[in-house]
């Protein structure tokens, strides 16, 4: 079967290669038995609008409509797509360009969360997900090409930076080297024994109520695995390696023990999103990645789990004081825009993590049913009237959907972050986007957006970058 699909889908790309770019369409199955369609091309906006070569070698990654690059989202932005440096290994560079981008940002201010072109600061919130979303691209991006090049001196040094700055922020009030310039309301009593890292913003870039933010600790862990292989297979560093090791089960047995809590009212563990240590939770979840919903896409745990799910079940319910329902959509919104405003990306990470095609498909029907009439996916919109949006244009949330098109209906695997297909709690088996289509369709979906993505290639289409601030 395997070998018969390899066949279909060269003979497919083949085929799909002689036809214009616009010609390669996605039928996207909706809900009540809808049907509506994309191009192809779309799902690679991102990489073509977002992406640019600089002189110094690197590739610079705005985020969609704002004039600059966060950590967090050029990381996000490039790992939907390394998939497809098999077919098209001159994406490697630009691939490359933006780990040696990040690794030099991070080198210029590990603490700053954006920057610009010019590698000055953007934005100093303190974010810890901010140094382990480089790292993930990393681990990606190895494991996939093999590709040497990109262990830089300034990789390495990243790498150092990320795990010291981990250990510090361990005990902040010790090691104190951050302190952000403006005043900002965060409950500052907290335990500085737990093995947390100390935050002082979320994912979103607002201030945490409580200063260990679970979601970023977790992924801050699964960043930690993957600096061990890196340092070893890189640079031979195994100090590093084992300081990591160190750090990374000093971090997943405190969010173990301090992370989850029993809720007395619904009578299950759980997650909590923030905690200070001492006994108080705070009880939410944020649309922005990490967050509690999306842990299995980032393989902290499977969507079986049981701690998992009684958490998800929490967070996907009017209980979270920060999912709305309304005519249009129901999802999971953030202090960050405007109350009653549903995420896309909220939408999406709920579709990542879905174990039904019935979720999958109702998530996918919000999504067709609200993007902008050039196809493009908003930062938030309006959950009774989706003409109501934040940011035209959201380069993390396009990448992402073209993600959850990827696996839903092209048939492509899920992008492992954890070495050996596992997840961070052992034993629990990774988890997969259910399909949506037919084996066959899923192969003539793949090759339409391999041979979309070849004739992008060749016509080198992409937009000229704008620096100023739209208004």
């Amino acid at each position: 079967m395997r070998s018969f699909a390899v066949v279909c889908l060269a003979i497919l790309t083949f085929i799909g290669s002689l036809a214009p770019v616009r010609s390669q369409t996605l039928m996207v199955p909706l809900t009540g038995k809808r049907e509506r369609p994309i191009e192809a091309e779309t799902l690679f906006h991102t990489l073509f609008h977002d992406f640019f070569p600089e002189d110094d070698d690197t590739t610079y990654v705005q985020t969609g409509d704002i004039p600059a690059m966060w950590l967090r989202d050029a990381a996000a932005q490039t790992i939907p797509y390394v998939r497809f440096q098999a077919e098209f290994p001159i994406l490697r560079s630009r691939f490359a360009g933006v780990i040696e981008r990040s690794a030099r940002a991070i080198g210029t201010d590990q603490y700053a969360n954006a920057f610009q072109d010019t590698y000055h600061v953007w934005e100093r919130k303190w974010e810890i997900d901010s140094l382990a979303w480089p790292v993930l691209l990393e681990e990606v991006y190895w494991r996939q090409t093999a590709d040497r090049t990109f262990f830089t001196p300034a990789v390495h040094n990243a790498l150092r930076l990320t795990v010291a700055t981990y250990a510090c922020e361990e005990h902040h009030r010790r090691c104190n080297h951050y302190q952000y310039p403006y005043h900002v309301y965060t409950d500052d009593r907290y335990n500085d024994n737990t093995g947390l890292i100390w935050s002082a913003f979320r994912p979103s870039d607002d201030p945490v109520q409580y200063r260990f933010n679970i979601p970023q600790n977790m992924i801050a862990a699964i960043a930690l695995d993957g600096i061990r292989t890196l340092a070893v297979d890189g640079y031979g560093d195994k100090a590093l390696a084992d300081q990591a090791l160190a750090l990374e089960q000093r971090v997943v047995t405190a969010i173990l023990q301090y992370g989850r809590f029993y809720n007395e009212q619904r009578r299950v563990w759980m997650y909590a999103y923030e905690t200070d240590g001492f006994g108080r939770y705070n009880l939410m979840d944020d649309a922005n990645i990490p967050n509690l919903t999306t842990v299995p896409y980032l393989d902290w745990c499977s969507a079986y789990d049981p701690i998992y799910l009684n958490t998800r079940a929490f967070t996907l319910s009017k209980d979270n004081p920060w999912y709305f329902s309304g005519r249009y959509a129901s999802g999971l919104g953030s202090p960050h825009t405007p109350y009653g405003n549903v995420w896309p990306l909220g939408i999406i990470g709920r579709a990542l993590t879905a174990t039904s095609r019935s979720e999958v498909a109702e998530s996918i029907t919000i999504l067709a049913e609200t993007d902008s009439e050039a196809g493009m996916i908003h930062e938030s919109f309006y959950a009774d009237g989706y003409w109501r949006f934040t940011r035209q244009e959201f380069g993390w949330a396009n990448a992402l959907y073209a993600e959850l098109i990827f696996r839903s209906l092209a048939g492509y695997a899920s992008t492992p972050f954890v070495e050996g297909g596992g997840t961070m709690l052992g034993l629990e088996p990774r988890s997969q986007t259910p399909q949506l289509v037919p084996t066959l369709v899923q192969i003539e979906n793949a090759a339409n957006l391999t041979a979309a993505l070849g004739r992008l290639l060749v016509g080198g289409r992409a937009a000229a970058i704008n620096y100023q601030p739209n208004t």
